[in-house]
């Protein structure tokens, strides 16, 4: 069933209002659309995107390859700037704040989960992390400390010396994750985190997420077309040609 359309308020009035439902919001898209241009033509990737998400949910983002899930989650994360619409985050909206402004936020406020990892091979699993950390100004003592903790909430304490060629897949993720709660981010974005694992590593990871929102309060977006893992979702919403279907 499509979203049904509604008025929704102006982009100068909707950073401003304050009611109890829209203080519980922490992601929310208004007529989101995205249109990538070549010279061969122009190609509509999203289209009318209406999407409230609440604090502490852990929320899926579902569709088939191509229907424009990891483009909608590279807006919401303040990565990509959409054609015509707005995005807010905590209240704030992020759709034109400068680029450094927007890295400031995103810094503070945004834990970043990749498919692929992108840890730094050359690192163990504590450098990693430590990287981080050296980049919203923690350094040195406190930088290691807070790493080893970071790896111990994930269950991988011992593996903190450990390469990422020495490590799982479902470790990777888990030093991954370990990453992306460096600062205690209030939202964590992942993109198709359990992609690359097998099921009981996946569901691992999608458990430990859970344990995240619940526990810890973080709000939780994934992007993921893994039937596996909706059992922890709180909302599952599918996007197909770009067009938003709800569940």
């Amino acid at each position: 069933m499509i979203n049904k359309i509604v008025d929704f308020p102006s982009r100068a009035t909707f950073s401003s209002m304050k009611s109890a439902k829209n203080l519980n919001v922490a992601i929310a898209a208004r007529g989101v659309e995205m249109v990538f241009s070549s010279g061969a033509g122009s190609y509509h990737a999203l289209k009318n995107i209406n999407l409230d998400i609440r604090k502490g949910d852990i929320q899926l983002l579902m569709g088939p390859s191509g229907s424009g899930k990891t483009t909608l989650l590279s807006i919401l994360a303040g990565i990509l700037t959409p054609t015509a619409g707005s995005v807010s985050l905590l209240g704030k909206e992020i759709t034109n704040l400068s680029k450094q402004k927007l890295a400031e936020f995103r810094l503070k406020n945004i834990g970043f989960i990749f498919q692929g990892f992108n840890l730094f091979p050359a690192l163990t699993a504590i450098e990693n992390i430590e990287l981080a950390l050296n980049l919203q100004g923690i350094k040195g003592k406190k930088a290691k400390e807070e790493s080893y903790f970071l790896l111990s909430q994930v269950g991988l304490a011992s593996k903190a010396h450990s390469l990422p060629r020495d490590l799982s897949g479902g470790q990777k993720q888990r030093v991954a994750i370990a990453r992306s709660l460096t600062g205690h981010p209030p939202l964590i974005m992942a993109d198709e985190p359990t992609a690359a694992l097998d099921s009981h590593s996946g569901h691992a990871v999608t458990e430990l997420l859970r344990k995240l929102a619940k526990e810890e309060g973080c709000t939780v977006l994934m992007v993921t077309h893994d039937p596996r893992i909706v059992d922890v979702a709180d909302r599952i919403v599918y996007l197909e040609d770009g067009v938003l279907v709800d569940s």
